[in-house]
């Protein structure tokens, strides 16, 4: 998968400790929405970081290895952007490994906007989506399914599976 981080054990994410993956692809449709500079983006500095590769069963392995998580969380960029890679370890983890560990994704998009990414996603249990763009000024809130607060008051989680 290519990627801009791994955090083998990250607290912020999630109620439970999960590890964090830092996706690397993003069209920037929050800050062009919004009329403003890529500068203004809350993950501007992500886009200068070099890519990663890191082989998908490698990732997998890493997770299962850790005692301490408790999910695989993906954030960062856009995750909905790079959806087959997604599938990818989610398939493996649920499929070779019978792993069903809780799986979060924190995209930009509203639900309706990526209904094709959902669906495939709904063929696996337990996949947590926080949808909606970060809006800057927005007031920050705390969103129950996932157990932590979230930076606009228009973005929520959904456990879609």
């Amino acid at each position: 998968m290519r990627l801009k981080t791994i955090v083998d054990e990250d607290f912020v994410n999630y109620k439970e400790p999960v590890m964090y993956i830092g996706t690397a692809v993003c069209d920037g449709k929050c800050f062009k929405e919004a009329g403003l500079p890529p500068s203004m983006c809350q993950n501007d500095a992500w886009r200068r970081v070099p890519d990663k590769i890191i082989n998908d069963e490698d990732i997998v392995r890493r997770y299962l290895s850790n005692d301490i998580t408790k999910g695989i969380c993906f954030a960062g960029l856009e995750p909905m952007e790079q959806i087959l890679e997604m599938l990818n370890i989610i398939s493996a983890l649920r499929i070779k490994y019978h792993c069903n560990d809780t799986v979060i994704i924190y995209t930009g998009y509203d639900k309706d906007e990526v209904l094709p990414q959902i669906e495939a996603l709904q063929e696996y249990e337990n996949i947590i989506v926080k949808f909606g763009r970060y809006i800057l000024n927005f007031t920050p809130h705390y969103d129950e399914v996932l157990g932590v607060c979230l930076a606009s008051d228009n973005q929520y989680a959904e456990k879609i599976s």
